[in-house]
């Protein structure tokens, strides 16, 4: 006797849209065609904003990503100016924080900034420390759950240390911060730390420029040459500046500067294109109204050199100097970038460097009113970049929002089932529907559920939007769960 599930078809014909290959997931378009899942069915998109009740003062919030513990680590001055540290936990295109932790000794602080140390598993934070002196300041974190554990306070520069950047350098298992030197006419020096336990140690430092005041400073570290790059602004001439550094133990050497742009140049950050082995310079061009310039530079030996300028956003920006607003999507090989202009929000985009060049996809407004100081950081964990700002419409409130760099076509409700055959673009796709098998998979682990993703792969953890593909009967074969 024939039950209703031995009736049921379990595959249906359909035109295809774009090629379609034998074995991969599909969805169902408005017109009812059918097309392949892709990553690139799409533009940034965010989720929604985590909006704390409080301020983060004195130069704004800045944030990390703590692999070790899978955390977001946020820091600044609050509004007493005391330091403040919180830690953030992502789920899909959420983030949530903990309570504000704070160090025992309450010091006041500015100008702060993270970087984290994966070898040792830690954020190390330095800022000035305006219960002392104003004095270049770093101290050790550490991470369990949301709270956060501080080290004792190390004094790196006996001055005031201000427009500071931090980065790490994994061949030497060092950091690294590039910072001014006020005591020094404002020449720009590099700072090389080591971590032990709940501590941290510096060399001497070594200046990177001897013309006077820089400002505007950003640091990256390329891991294709094992280089630490800095890049800033000259206030002899206001350009763009950029010198490469090796660090020796705990020392560190520079080559010459070599020009950014030779325009008035202000707001700098840099990162490093892991993927196409370049770094990428993001600045607000004061020679060409303020626009929202990138280029990318490759570094040759104790040099840099770099390609053709590239306006991003034909407004005048705001970066904020000092903050690393520019961060590497590994997962998806792009360079991001959040920014903000009067009257254009809080902005997003990511860019694909090609050569010497980089081109960028669209813009994403993740805040429609005015923010401040916007910072990011990668989360490998969940693939989305973390952005923290100062929210000018919410009494300067401290806010995050979460991004996803690349949209998709795939829906909580589009997906139909998977192809049983090849098609080419605008033939006849048949497409295996729910009790379907498919036969033409590998590498399935029997008895295991398969999620679809946003990219049109099938793994055993669900994606965002959560889609359940099928189970696997073997290691060939999935029967369809649509």
């Amino acid at each position: 006797m024939k039950t209703l599930g031995d009736t049921l078809p379990r595959r249906f014909k359909a035109k295809a849209s774009g090629s379609i290959t034998a074995g991969k997931p599909l969805i169902v378009k408005s017109d009812g065609d059918v097309t392949q899942i892709s990553a690139t069915g799409g533009g940034p998109s965010v989720g929604s904003l985590f909006e704390a009740s409080y301020t983060i003062a004195y130069n704004g919030p800045h944030c990390v990503y703590d692999t070790a513990n899978d955390r977001v680590v946020m820091a600044g001055g609050d509004s007493d100016g005391r330091l403040a540290v919180f830690v953030g936990t992502v789920a899909g295109e959420t983030i949530t924080f903990g309570s504000k932790q704070e160090a025992g000794d309450d010091p006041l602080v500015e100008n702060v900034a993270l970087v984290y140390d994966p070898d040792n598993s830690k954020v190390i934070v330095a800022y000035r420390d305006r219960s002392n002196s104003n004095y270049g300041t770093a101290r050790v974190i550490t991470v369990s759950g949301s709270t956060a554990s501080f080290g004792t306070a190390t004094v790196w520069l006996s001055a005031a240390g201000s427009d500071k950047q931090m980065t790490y350098d994994t061949n030497a298992n060092k950091v690294v911060i590039a910072s001014r030197n006020n005591s020094q006419s404002g020449n720009g020096y590099g700072y090389v730390g080591t971590v032990s336990g709940t501590n941290i140690s510096f060399g001497s430092g070594t200046a990177f420029t001897s013309t006077g005041t820089c400002d505007n400073i950003g640091v990256t570290f390329d891991s294709s040459n094992n280089k630490v790059v800095v890049v800033y602004q000259d206030n002899t001439a206001s350009h763009g500046l950029s010198v490469v550094g090796t660090v020796s133990g705990t020392s560190i050497s520079f080559g010459t500067p070599v020009t950014i742009n030779a325009a008035s140049t202000s707001e700098l950050c840099c990162s490093f294109d892991a993927t196409n082995n370049k770094v990428v310079v993001f600045y607000k061009d004061a020679g060409n109204s303020g626009y929202g310039t990138a280029i990318v530079g490759t570094v040759s030996g104790t040099s840099i050199s770099y390609g053709t300028e590239v306006v991003f956003e034909s407004n005048s920006i705001v970066l904020a100097a000092g903050f690393q607003s520019s961060v590497f999507d590994p997962d998806n090989s792009l360079i991001t970038i959040s920014y903000s202009f009067t009257g254009g929000g809080g902005c997003f985009k990511a860019g694909t460097v090609s050569g010497t060049s980089i081109t960028f996809g669209d813009k994403l407004v993740f805040e429609p009113g005015d923010i401040y100081y916007p910072e990011s950081c990668y989360d490998p964990d969940t693939d989305r970049v973390v952005t923290v700002y100062v929210d000018a419409g919410r009494s300067n409130y401290f806010t995050a929002a979460v991004i996803k760099t690349i949209g998709s076509n795939l829906t909580s409700e589009n997906y139909i089932g998977i192809a049983e055959y090849a098609a080419a673009d605008t033939e006849t796709a048949t497409v295996l529907i729910k009790g379907g098998v498919s036969t033409t998979q590998s590498s399935l682990t029997p008895g295991q559920t398969y999620f679809v993703q946003g990219d049109g792969t099938l793994a055993l953890t669900a994606d965002d939007p959560s889609v359940t593909a099928g189970t696997a009967v073997t290691s060939t074969k999935l029967i369809v769960k649509g």
